[in-house]
This record gives C-alpha cells, sequence and structure tokens, in this order.
C-alpha cells in the first residue's frame, strides 16, 4: 500500500452500473484511491444493488432527484464533499467524475502529486449576454433540456433577448455583492481537500451564496467557478479538468459531448488528457472494454516522471 495520501473520487450517476463498475475497477486497482457515488434518485434502487461491493467504495444512502439544468446537480455535489469530509481521511485530491467516465493515462498520482495545491477545472468570466443566466429568477419549467426545436427553448431566448435590452421580467431578488464576478465553465472538477473544505466552510457561513443560485438556469456550471474564482484560491486554478471530449458539430449536439467510439482511440491515447467521457456501453462497448482493461490509477516511478519534465 502506497505512504502518500489517497485521492477521493466523487461519482454522481444515473445510469449503466456495468459501466460504471468498469471504471471504478481502474480507480480502486492498485488501493490508491476511495470512490464516493451518488445514485439518482430516479434510479437508485435499481443501481444500488448492482455497483460492486468494495471497502474503497461507498454509495450515499442518501439520493437526490438530479435534474438537467437545475440546483439538485449542485447538491448531490454538495452531498458527495460532505460525504468525503466526514471520513476524515488525509486525501490528496477531490476529484468529480460521473458514470460514463474512463480513465485513459497512466500517471494521475504522480501529476497530482507534483501539481499538489492547483485547481483543475474549467472556467471563464460571463460576459454581458450571459448574466442572464445569473440575473433571471428562472421559473421552474424553464429548467429543462431539449435537444431539438422546442417552445421552452425559444422562450429562454426570449428572456435573455430582454435582459440584453435592459428588461428583465423575473429578477433573481437575492443578494449578490457587488465586488463578486460570475465564472462558468464544466461541472468536473478535481481540487486539493483544502479546497473542498473552504468552500463547505464559506456556504455555511455565507447562506446567501446557495440561495441566489437555486433559480439560476445551469446552475452546475457558475457554482462552484464563481465560489473559487472568488476566493483566496483563484490563482491556483489551472484552467483544464483533465478530460477529452468530443463535441458536436450540429446545433442540437454543438453545447454536449458526443459518445466516443473506437475510432477515437488513437486520438484519446495521443492527448494529454487521463479521463475521457463520455462512454456509452450501448453505443460502442468495445472502446470502454479497451481502455478499462489497459489503464489503472497507478503510481509510476516518480523519478522518471520527473526527468521527463511533468
Amino acid at each position: 500500500m502506497s505512504s502518500k495520501p489517497r485521492t477521493a473520487f466523487i461519482l454522481q450517476i444515473h445510469r449503466s452500473p456495468n459501466q460504471v463498475n468498469m471504471f471504478l475497477k481502474q480507480l480502486i486497482a492498485e488501493d490508491q484511491a476511495d470512490v464516493f457515488i451518488h445514485i439518482d434518485k430516479k434510479c437508485y434502487e435499481q443501481i444500488k444493488g448492482e455497483i460492486i461491493p468494495h471497502p474503497n467504495v461507498t454509495v450515499l444512502s442518501e439520493s437526490i432527484n438530479c435534474e438537467w439544468g437545475d440546483i439538485s446537480q449542485v447538491d448531490a455535489t454538495l452531498l458527495l464533499l460532505k460525504e468525503v469530509l466526514a471520513a476524515n481521511k488525509n486525501y490528496d485530491f477531490i476529484c468529480l467524475r460521473s458514470g460514463q467516465d474512463l480513465l485513459v493515462k497512466e500517471g494521475l498520482k504522480d501529476f497530482l502529486q507534483v501539481h499538489p495545491e492547483k485547481i483543475f477545472m474549467t472556467y471563464r468570466k460571463m460576459n454581458n449576454g450571459e448574466l442572464g443566466l445569473m440575473k433571471i429568477n428562472w421559473p421552474k419549467f424553464t429548467r429543462r433540456r431539449y435537444t431539438t426545436i422546442h417552445p421552452i427553448r425559444l422562450y429562454r431566448r426570449l428572456l435573455i433577448s430582454l435582459y440584453r435590452k435592459g428588461i428583465n421580467l423575473f429578477p433573481n431578488m437575492g443578494m449578490w455583492p457587488s465586488e463578486f464576478s460570475f465564472y462558468k465553465g464544466s461541472q468536473w472538477f478535481t481540487i486539493p481537500l483544502e479546497v473542498a473544505c473552504y468552500m463547505l466552510t464559506f456556504l455555511e457561513e455565507n447562506r446567501w451564496y446557495y440561495s441566489y443560485f437555486k433559480n439560476t438556469l445551469v446552475p452546475d456550471e457558475s457554482f462552484f467557478q464563481t465560489l473559487i474564482m472568488n476566493s483566496p484560491y483563484k490563482d491556483e486554478v489551472m484552467n483544464n479538468n483533465l478530460f477529452f471530449l468530443k463535441w458536436g458539430k450540429t446545433l442540437s449536439e454543438r453545447n454536449s459531448p458526443q459518445d466516443l467510439t473506437s475510432l477515437d482511440i488513437h486520438t484519446i491515447k495521443n492527448s494529454d488528457r487521463f479521463f475521457a467521457r463520455k462512454f456509452d456501453d450501448s453505443t460502442d462497448y468495445a472502446v470502454i472494454q479497451y481502455f478499462a482493461e489497459r489503464i489503472k490509477l497507478e503510481r509510476k516511478d516518480y523519478s522518471q516522471m520527473a526527468n521527463m519534465g511533468e
């Protein structure tokens, strides 16, 4: 067993337990990590008994009904972070992932060891045209995902268009400090344990922050970015969430990562990313099997990594 601190992986899953188990086996193979799993309430009863039993794997007994564009996605992440801290272990990093991800490159532990204080997440400051996502109090019925033309999508565009013209029909009445800027990015992150402690303490002491985000649109892509980029840790953020993604090209797919297939293996292997998403066993099981059988979370020789300039 390694004397180095373990990594805590927190997974949000909602389908395909067999595929999730293949990812889990990658992460716990060399006893370098613990995994905490939140199962969407909609499928909790069907999935909970299918996850492999293992001392390093914890399935949360509490389950949240996660919905696209809704604060429930943030709630699930916060629940997982609290579970990690309650374990009271000296983890080096906490890594948020989904059940449709895989480890695709070895050496992650060594990489994290030489970047012990860094935060790995994507971010960018929101421009004025995007602030309607935050400053409009979005009615519940508007927080739904549609991949084709739909009246709700058109309604959302209308509200954003009006906001950009200075008309806010449903203003977010929550308190927001003028010195706090808004940021957005992918919801997936890898953060030092210290940063997780800071975030939960901040939220406990500043209830206004969570309240403001409750009726924003797609808060899981801004909640943690905004919190960290307005914190003392902002200079430690690397604009990289360690993921390989293949984005769609059509109007309905361009904002969503596409399923990876065996045709993508060469490109994935030649990337500098440790993880890839998203995989779907009903689309291409072979590509999942390829990486699951070859890549494990393990430590390579540190001196060799240092000589390679990692």
